[in-house]
């Protein structure tokens, strides 16, 4: 292994490392999604087998509207836990996305990092790149990155929060607008727009409406901080303005009203940790729920069966909410009577033209 290798790996090792046994989320705010309250009707008149959680993505129906959202890739430790994970999503019928390729881009040699096809013939699979490698890459290099792993859809990383204060991040991002909206025009498959933990904001979702985007992933404020794995493996510089920014983002819940209100569709991640949660963020206007750092856990702690027990409580808790609500569809379940809490409320007030343009 080259010395680039040696170290875009053990990037991707210890971020594995901090996320599945330190303390990397959100310290004081929270996705706010303990504020949506749905209603319980008494009165379901409901079988709970009955209930229809299928929802089509894509052109793939999912068993359940559920996606563990991409996280890791470029090592040999994250091969295995894509493969766990990746044969989980296929046995439970729900989506599955990789961490970022850029390792794969650079070094061929760690592609198979990334492939889990071959355990996950039928899955909904995401492919992921940077925002800022999409823009400086033509077309046909990221084409490249979506079929070498046989993916469905790629994930456009938005993460400048993270960038500045990982060691080895980006600085600029000029031209990652236009990076957007050329792969949209271009690439072969569909393209989605998804932060990596500090949520979208109105302003941001707007210029992501204007590629042409039609999917995207809010993942908002109140769970995994990006810039607080970075800020525990930086400099002690770049680490104290980490600590700074550790609860930097826009909150979950928000993220996901301000998409829905530009009739995006949604992908709801940042900070779910239950099936309730993802409930919550189904009522809330997501399409399909997304998460991390659960999954993430009981593969690297337990391996397949912990994954796959946790899977089989999301959708059973999922079920449960659906049927509690009165609602035997997701697509009901997303019209189910729901009461919202005051600081949820202030955030989805806040609108893009608040803020004086400046692009």
């Amino acid at each position: 292994m080259t010395d680039q290798n040696a170290d875009i790996s053990q990037r991707k090792l210890d971020h594995i490392d901090l996320c599945a046994e330190d303390e990397v989320e959100y310290r004081g705010k929270t996705t706010l999604l303990e504020e949506v309250e749905l209603l319980h009707d008494s009165l379901p008149e409901l079988s709970i087998d009955a209930i229809d959680l299928s929802v089509s993505v894509m052109g793939k129906t999912l068993a359940a509207p559920l996606l563990i959202t991409g996280m890791t890739g470029g090592a040999e430790r994250a091969r295995e836990i894509n493969e766990t994970l990746a044969r989980v999503a296929q046995e439970l019928g729900i989506a599955f996305g990789v961490g970022s390729q850029r390792a794969m881009m650079k070094h061929a040699e760690l592609a198979d990092t990334y492939q889990v096809r071959e355990v996950a013939p039928d899955i909904l699979l995401f492919g992921n790149v940077g925002a800022v490698q999409a823009a400086e890459s033509s077309t046909a290099e990221i084409e490249d990155l979506v079929g070498g792993i046989g993916a469905d859809a790629l994930c456009v990383h938005l993460n400048p929060g993270q960038e500045m204060i990982q060691p080895e991040g980006d600085r600029d991002f000029r031209g990652c607008v236009d990076g957007l909206a050329r792969l949209v025009d271009e690439l072969s498959v569909p393209v989605i727009a998804k932060e990596t933990g500090c949520g979208l904001s109105p302003a941001a979702l707007d210029k992501i409406a204007s590629t042409g985007v039609e999917w995207v992933d809010t993942s908002g404020a109140g769970g995994t901080t990006w810039v607080g794995v970075e800020t525990l493996r930086t400099s002690p510089e770049k680490a104290t303005i980490g600590e700074m920014f550790w609860d930097w983002g826009v909150p979950t819940g928000a993220a996901i009203s301000f998409a829905k209100a530009r009739n995006l569709n949604v992908i709801g991640s940042g900070g779910l940790r239950t099936g309730l949660d993802c409930a919550r963020a189904i009522a809330l206007g997501a399409d399909i729920a997304g998460m991390a750092l659960p999954w993430l856990k009981a593969a690297f702690h337990e391996g397949h069966d912990a994954a796959m027990q946790f899977g089989r409580t999301t959708i059973q808790a999922l079920r449960v909410a659906c049927l509690l609500t009165g609602s035997a569809s997701i697509a009901e379940l997303q019209e189910a009577p729901r009461v919202l809490g005051p600081n949820l409320r202030r955030w989805t007030e806040a609108r893009a033209d608040q803020v004086s343009p400046r692009h």
